[in-house]
């Protein structure tokens, strides 16, 4: 596969990736504000199913296509803007893991409480409040990411 070629999925799924991410947390958080329990879980259900059929595959994705492209421009990955972006995108998966756990948990109480066509729980509104908060940094981290592979170096460090 040719840079360029390659270069174009790397960013088609960055979109992806992006698009996913930021669309699935605004309608779990505009359900979640609805107070409609059923709602809530049928949203919960297409957010846990969004991140294992577009967020999962575009994050592994991301992650080899950036060291593929790295390795076909002859970029080092000990160059500078390679460690910070590599960093960033631990840091982006530390808060995304967890993520995860949560959603897949949120999920199971919503289904249980419009089940029995009861409120949710005290212990879901916690998880969805680390929820949104480890979407903060994870998001933010992603955007940089974004910023270092543009430019390709540290603003006001000479590379």
């Amino acid at each position: 596969m040719t840079y360029t070629a390659l270069k174009t999925l790397h960013i088609l799924s960055m979109v992806l990736l992006f698009g996913t991410g930021l669309g699935s947390a605004f309608y779990k958080w505009m359900a979640d504000r609805s107070g409609h329990v059923a709602h809530i879980a049928v949203t919960n259900r297409h957010v846990v199913l969004a991140d294992w059929l577009f967020t999962t595959p575009t994050v592994l994705f991301q992650l080899l296509s950036g060291v593929w492209m790295l390795h076909l421009a002859g970029v080092p990955l000990d160059t500078l803007w390679v460690i910070l972006s590599l960093g960033l995108y631990a840091v982006a998966g530390g808060c995304w893991l967890p993520v995860v756990w949560l959603q897949i948990r949120m999920q199971r109480i919503a289904e249980e409480a419009a089940a029995r066509h009861a409120p949710l729980p005290g212990l879901y509104w916690r998880m969805a409040r680390a929820w949104f908060w480890l979407g903060v940094p994870a998001f933010v981290a992603m955007v940089l990411v974004v910023v270092l592979m543009v430019f390709k170096h540290i603003p006001g460090v000479a590379t």
